[in-house]
C-alpha cells in the first residue's frame, strides 16, 4: 500500500520552496523513467536535466511564468525524436544485440519491419508516435518522484519552439513535448496542498469484463 498512499500524496504541485532535491533521489527518478516501456524498445526521446538558473529564467516567460520552473530544484525537459530515421532504428536494434550477445531471426526481421515502415512516414506523424512515448516515461517519472517523497508538475502549458530554441534541441532532432519541474512543496504558498484529491469512483472508472 506505500505507492498508493504516495500517490495519495501527490500533487500537481504549484508552490516550490527551492529546496534541493538530493542527487540520490533525482537518479532514481530518471532511473524510472529510462525503465519505462516504450514502443519496439526503440526509446524515441530523451531527457534534458536542468539546474542551471539562468536557464530555468529563459525558460519561464515561455511556459506561462509559472513559478515552478525557477523555484524547482531540477526542470527536467522529455524531448522527443522529431523522425524515425533508419539510422535511429538501427541504432536500437544494435543495441539490442550487442546486450545480448546475440542475433535473433525473428528480432531482425521485426527491425526489417520497422525500417520499411516508419521511415515512410511521415516526418509529422512519426514525431506525434515518439511523442507518446515519452509520455510513458513522463509517468513513470512522476510515480517515482512521490514514491521518492519528491514534488513535481506535470507541464504541457508552454512554448515547445521557444524551449526548443533555448536548448538546441532542433540540432539534436529532438522537439520538447513535456516539462517536469521536481523539488519540494511551498506548503505555506500552495493552495493546492490541503485540499482533498479528487478522482471518479472506482465504479466509474473501471469496467470489469469477465
Amino acid at each position: 500500500m506505500e505507492l498508493i498512499e504516495k500517490l495519495n500524496w501527490r500533487f500537481a504541485t504549484k508552490a516550490m520552496n527551492g529546496q534541493k532535491v538530493p542527487q540520490e533521489k533525482v537518479d532514481k527518478i530518471l532511473e524510472a523513467a529510462r525503465l519505462a516501456p516504450t514502443s519496439s524498445g526503440l526509446q524515441p526521446f530523451e531527457i534534458i536535466v536542468i539546474t542551471n538558473q539562468d536557464v530555468k529564467e529563459q525558460i519561464k516567460p515561455h511556459a506561462w511564468n509559472q513559478p515552478q520552473i525557477t523555484d524547482c530544484s531540477h526542470l527536467l525537459v522529455f524531448a522527443a525524436w522529431d523522425n524515425y530515421t533508419e539510422e535511429r532504428i538501427n541504432t536500437m536494434f544494435d543495441l539490442t544485440n550487442k546486450i545480448r550477445g546475440f542475433e535473433n531471426e525473428g528480432w531482425e526481421n521485426y527491425r526489417q519491419m520497422l525500417l520499411s515502415t516508419y521511415p515512410q512516414r511521415s516526418a509529422e506523424e512519426n514525431a506525434i508516435h515518439a511523442a507518446k512515448q515519452a509520455y510513458i516515461s513522463f509517468s513513470a517519472a512522476i510515480i517515482a518522484a512521490a514514491f521518492e517523497g519528491v514534488d513535481s508538475t506535470p507541464m504541457e502549458g508552454f512554448s515547445p519552439e521557444a524551449v526548443d530554441e533555448i536548448l538546441n534541441l532542433k540540432e539534436k532532432g529532438l522537439k520538447s513535448v513535456l516539462l517536469l519541474p521536481i523539488g519540494y512543496r511551498d506548503s505555506e504558498s500552495d493552495w493546492l496542498v490541503n485540499l482533498t484529491k479528487v478522482r471518479k469512483s472506482k465504479e466509474d472508472f473501471i469496467t470489469e469484463v469477465n
